[in-house]
């Protein structure tokens, strides 16, 4: 069994052999204030769970704990979400036969009638990589893009010319010609309310959002080497053993930028289309250690403790993704522990010499595979 490009457990609601179940299910959108929110596992115990408004200017914890039994998280009584709101949901359990196993799912709470709302990333107040790319999800059409994007001010200290490219009437990514340099201090100011996005349909979002650039490191995957070279500022500080994709399901060419990190996680090829001929998920593993996402199909850079030792640095056998070395449970002084431990979201990870086509600019924060003129004619503003 192999690892594969494949979403942490994507599906919209549960299949019956989902371990940890999660009410609202994943991707459920316009969800109550009032709704019930729920983690549980019919055995086993919940080793920990995280319910977290994200994308917002102040991102905050759903207040819970545990029931007795450890079977089950819920929020605290007299507990509320917040509006135009999203979620996101990490839950990790032990079974009785002390095996862990994780999910990770978002849920969208209810955004009143003829108002649209852009959620974001990165977090305000974060640290990024200096490959962060500026990101807005609306949950509505945007007919009037030149408004929208006009009222939408990056900036950033030292100052650096950023520009807006919209990818198709619900995506608009900000980013500048080149990298961050290092320690940028970047603000983002949203002056949304009462905005005409489409006839009828008016913003609801004034607010303002910080983060500061980190360290400058990049990674070089050669797949025909399987090889990932890391560098900070520039200086060669590793040169990693890697497998990428088997010939018949190969890793995308490309530059692509971390945008989520998970300690373990689940990949289940049946999310992302790999499917035996009965139908069946060509493999479920439910403890994938130190996963980092690249792209929003579901490419991965991640620990790997299933494959044979010998394949890493020699062979490429993976479904799609990029696998270090690992141990079960994720091993701090293994190439993918170490690795993950100094990455931040919004690292690049570039792959090259694979037998694939280069991955596409809205697939994760591919937004640097264009160059920049053809990035500013996807402003509206141009």
């Amino acid at each position: 069994m192999d690892g594969g490009s494949v979403a942490p457990d994507r599906g919209k609601g549960e299949s019956a052999g989902d371990t940890i179940r999660v009410t609202p299910g994943d991707g459920a959108e316009g969800v109550a204030p009032g709704a019930r929110v729920e983690v549980r596992v019919p055995d086993g115990r919940l080793e920990s769970v995280r319910v977290r408004k994200v994308e917002d200017a102040e991102p905050d914890d759903v207040p819970g704990a545990l029931t007795g039994d450890g079977l089950a998280w819920r929020p605290e009584p007299g507990t509320r979400l917040a509006l135009a709101a999203k979620y996101r949901v990490d839950a990790v359990a032990v079974d009785r036969r002390g095996r862990r196993s994780a999910r990770h799912t978002t849920f969208t709470t209810l955004v009143p009638e003829h108002r649209f709302i852009g959620y974001f990333a990165p977090e305000n107040r974060s640290t990024v990589g200096t490959g962060m790319i500026v990101s807005f999800r609306f949950n509505r059409p945007v007919r009037n893009r030149a408004a929208v994007e006009r009222r939408i001010r990056v900036t950033a200290e030292p100052a650096v010319d950023i520009a807006g490219h919209w990818f198709g009437s619900e995506r608009l990514d900000f980013r500048p010609e080149h990298y961050w340099a290092p320690g940028t201090r970047v603000t983002v100011d949203l002056r949304l309310r009462d905005v005409e996005a489409a006839p009828g349909v008016y913003g609801i979002q004034d607010r303002t959002v910080r983060f500061t650039v980190g360290r400058a490191q990049t990674s070089l995957v050669d797949a025909e080497k399987h090889t990932m070279e890391v560098r900070r500022d520039g200086r060669l500080v590793a040169t990693l053993p890697v497998t990428a994709g088997a010939p018949k399901t190969t890793t995308y060419n490309g530059k692509m930028v971390v945008t989520e990190l998970f300690e373990v996680t689940r990949m289940n090829g049946a999310t992302v289309g790999f499917k035996d001929a009965t139908g069946k998920s060509e493999y479920d593993i439910k403890d994938v250690p130190h996963a980092m996402r690249l792209t929003a199909s579901g490419t991965f850079l991640h620990g790997n403790y299933w494959t044979p030792a010998d394949a890493f640095g020699s062979a490429n056998v993976s479904h799609g993704c990029v696998g270090l070395r690992d141990t079960k449970g994720g091993g701090a002084d293994t190439p993918a522990g170490w690795f993950f431990d100094r990455t931040l979201v919004g690292d690049v990870v570039e792959v090259v010499n694979s037998r694939d086509r280069k991955v596409a600019p809205d697939n994760g924060l591919g937004g640097w595979n264009m160059d920049w003129k053809s990035w500013k004619a996807g402003s509206a503003l141009r």
